[in-house]
């Protein structure tokens, strides 16, 4: 006995040696918010200000300088979510995660992104400033590498740490302007659907732009084969450890609406959420520039930015820049497509991918004159069929990290308009304001025409020569309003107005956001910083009411129980608000995912129904799919000997909703509070697993909001309990020309992304309560709210 009492004693206090090590070694990790330090290539000292919510406030002598240490205090923060974003683009996941990851990595390995990215790093002109400061800002990244603390994530995973390059950089945009697509989620489906049923079957879904009512207005001054392609690559998306984006909201409000009669900007991109969140912000001072700006991990100049002249913000423009054909194959020689020209031949490239643990994966990629075969990189396709991908991306000329530097090195208005046309790919909607009353919404992208024939959400005929033919449009042509008369500007993802006549394709998001931010800017002409902040986490919906009036017209409520009388009686008095206390949203999207698997699941199957429901064509075709009684979706395809109509599907489908809410959240309608359903985690890759999940995740908070209002909180409809909130405002920013100094921000979770960092999730609380903090500009209130951490040159 006394002999396992010791072993038991030696035990207990080796578990207590371990923890103290443990605890130590976290402490250890922290940043380094104060102190004195010393880097290279510095020419004089420059000083760094954290501000009481971790933003780094950099006062330096010159750009290069203050590059320098933007790379080495983004690092100290951010350098595990660096390490991610750059090895997703090339493929080199698995060489950390292991075999889980192999099929992200053939397929991004394979798409070219790498290629592209080593053909724009060798046409820089490396004499420019684009060039010598991005060079700074990795110098001081592979500084902290040499010298910094590692990051926890990167001991855990064993990884063996490598210099930073400017081919990083652009995988990193590779990947961000991938994640911007819809089309490979939803060409193949509705292609699917057009063999299987015909067109009759997608008047629902407005693929000619038909639904696009609300739309942005232009100022100058197979079954299984193709449908197995979107499963695949959305599951890549949804699984990848990098979040991806997907929509976002901006308006800028002109003089002549603001009580101060100066410019109002409002932003809010939306980005699946993880933790550490997309945005690093910094505020960078020298005496030739200054910028307060939201940096994407690994990247030098940020995406989204303001000083005391001029503010700039972004959301996705959804224009169509992939399309999908179909190649003909020599049924003589398979190494051979068909062209209007005779066969060709595919060109083939060997890559090798390492795999964590085992042995190495050698990936061949079959290329065709269109782009690559993706249909040979995605697992699980059980199909001879050749199908490649031509991305705008990588078949046009990069220039975005040229693009990025001018975006926040403009001079004027017409210099930052002049810099967006270097952007060909992703399509972005830029939003601009100004200290002198600029306004302005104008689209980057390069823009093409495709022959009237030619319906470009479908998989496209590789071998006639028609499908393929491209008229690029002059960049003058792309959308845009500069200091249109009616005073303000804004952005949701929706249709732009025909260009020359012509609608441009895409997959843009229904009108309810569009609707709601027009119809509150539209009346009012004494806007306020404080008017803009209520308004950025609006929940109520502009369709909502509608679409409620229109599917409980059509129920049969004869045999309605107690429970389901009461609520249609809360749906029927609904004013379409998303708070916490409401009860009638847990109701409404209960009913609409089982209105839409009655609808949708028996043409699409189990699979591609869920797949649908993540894209945005689904969103799109509620509102007029609810008014079509003739719709040929409300007939079950499964029941030969009837057919069903739209208040049977509708009756049945409300019935199903009631019922699953009962066993979910009891018999009492009174406690169905959206609260209870509603809810996010900002989720760590790590945190995944559930032993750290508690470490590394920030959340679960119950969250108000819903998918296409204003506070956009996006998730996918389904039957489980609790909704998971899977994307949303990556950051809310106000900036107010009439107070620059007091401009408002959040952020979801926190600055750092370092677990011990005080600063890994002091905003999670602020963001889903709906509140803001300062983004500080003043130099004397930086200077009595912060730590001081000095950066001194290196003998």
């Amino acid at each position: 006995m006394k002999i396992l009492k010791k072993i038991s004693l030696l035990f207990l206090l080796l578990l207590v040696l371990v923890v103290i090590i443990g605890a130590g070694y976290l402490q250890y990790t922290k940043p380094d918010y104060e102190g004195e330090m010393a880097l290279n290539n510095l020419s004089k000292e420059t000083t760094v200000y954290f501000d009481d919510y971790g933003v780094p406030h950099i006062y330096a002598n010159n750009q290069k300088d203050a590059m320098t240490t933007l790379g080495y205090v983004h690092a100290q923060d951010r350098l595990w979510q660096m390490e991610l974003m750059r090895r997703i683009a090339p493929g080199r996941l698995s060489e950390i995660f292991g075999g889980a990851a192999l099929k992200t990595d053939k397929f991004f390995a394979g798409i070219g992104i790498d290629e592209n990215s080593a053909k724009a790093v060798a046409q820089l002109n490396t004499n420019s400033q684009t060039y010598l400061l991005a060079q700074a800002y990795l110098d001081g990244i592979n500084q902290y590498i040499a010298e910094g603390k590692t990051p926890i994530e990167i001991r855990l995973l064993g990884i063996e740490q490598e210099k930073f390059t400017l081919k990083d950089v652009y995988n990193i945009f590779g990947f961000m302007s991938f994640s911007f697509a819809m089309a490979q989620k939803t060409d193949p489906l509705l292609t699917d659907i057009r063999d299987r049923f015909g067109m009759e079957y997608l008047k629902d879904f407005g693929i000619q732009g038909e639904l696009g009512t609300q739309q942005l207005q232009s100022f100058k001054g197979k079954y299984k084969e193709y449908s197995e392609i979107s499963k695949s690559v959305a599951s890549l998306l949804e699984e990848s450890p990098v979040p991806a984006f997907i929509g976002s909201n901006s308006w800028v409000i002109g003089g002549e609406k603001t009580k101060n009669g100066k410019v109002i900007l409002a932003n809010d991109p939306h980005i699946m959420y993880s933790q550490p969140g997309t945005w690093y912000e910094a505020h960078i001072v020298c005496p030739d520039y200054e910028i307060y700006g939201y940096y994407i991990a690994g990247t030098p100049f940020p995406l989204l930015g303001h000083n005391r002249e001029y503010a700039y913000g972004l959301t996705m423009f959804e224009n169509d820049d992939v399309d999908f054909f179909q190649e003909d194959e020599n049924p003589n020689n398979p190494k051979q497509y068909k062209t209007p020209d005779g066969f060709k031949n595919y060109t083939y490239q060997q890559k090798t991918i390492k795999v964590k643990d085992s042995a190495n994966f050698k990936l061949n990629v079959k290329t065709s004159h269109h782009g690559p075969i993706i249909t040979g990189l995605l697992d699980g396709l059980e199909t001879k069929k050749s199908v490649a991908m031509h991305w705008i991306y990588t078949q046009q000329k990069n220039q975005i990290l040229d693009a990025v530097y001018e975006l926040s090195h403009a001079k004027s208005l017409e210099s930052f308009h002049q810099s967006i046309e270097l952007i060909h790919a992703p399509g972005l909607n830029i939003m601009y304001g100004d200290a002198k009353g600029n306004i302005a919404w104008i689209t980057s992208g390069k823009l093409y025409k495709v022959d009237k024939s030619v319906n470009t959400n479908f998989i496209l005929n590789g071998a006639n020569g028609i499908d393929d033919k491209k008229e690029f449009m002059a960049f003058a042509k792309n959308p845009q309003a500069i200091n249109p008369p009616w005073h303000y500007v804004y952005s949701s993802n929706n249709q732009p107005t025909p260009i020359d006549g012509y609608l441009y394709p895409g997959y843009y998001l229904p009108k309810d956001r569009a609707m709601r931010i027009d119809g509150l800017l539209s009346p009012k002409n004494n806007w306020t910083k404080e008017d803009v902040s209520k308004m950025i986490v609006d929940n109520t919906s502009a369709t909502a009411q509608t679409i409620v009036g229109t599917m409980t017209k059509a129920l049969n409520v004869a045999n309605f129980s107690a429970n389901e009388k009461q609520a249609l009686s809360i749906l029927k008095n609904w004013k379409a608000t998303h708070e916490l206390h409401d009860i009638a949203p847990t109701l409404y999207n209960k009913w609409f995912y089982f209105y839409l698997k009655a609808t949708l699941e028996d043409e699409f199957g189990e699979e591609n129904f869920k797949l649908l429901l993540s894209t945005h064509i689904v969103k799109q075709m509620i509102e007029a799919q609810t008014q079509n009684a003739n719709s040929p979706w409300w007939d079950n395809i499964k029941t030969k000997d009837k057919k069903e109509t739209q208040s049977e599907i509708l009756t049945q489908s409300f019935k199903e909703a009631i019922v699953s809410l009962e066993n979910q959240l009891g018999n009492d309608v009174s406690q169905w509070q959206w609260s209870k359903v509603h809810q996010v985690t900002f989720q760590h890759p790590i945190g995944k697993v559930k032993l750290f999940s508690k470490f590394f995740n920030v959340g679960s908070f119950p969250i108000s909001g819903t998918n296409e209002v204003i506070n956009n909180q996006l998730f996918i409809y389904t039957d489980e309990a609790v909704i998971p909130v899977k994307g949303g405002p990556s950051t809310r920013r106000i900036i107010d020309f009439s107070d620059i100094e007091n401009s408002l921000s959040v952020l979801p979770t926190g600055q750092s992304g370092n677990p011990m960092s005080k600063h890994y999730s002091d905003q999670s609380e602020l963001f889903v309560n709906g509140k803001f903090r300062k983004m500080k500009l003043n130099k004397k209130e930086i200077e009595a709210s912060s730590t001081k951490l000095i950066f001194k040159p290196k003998s």
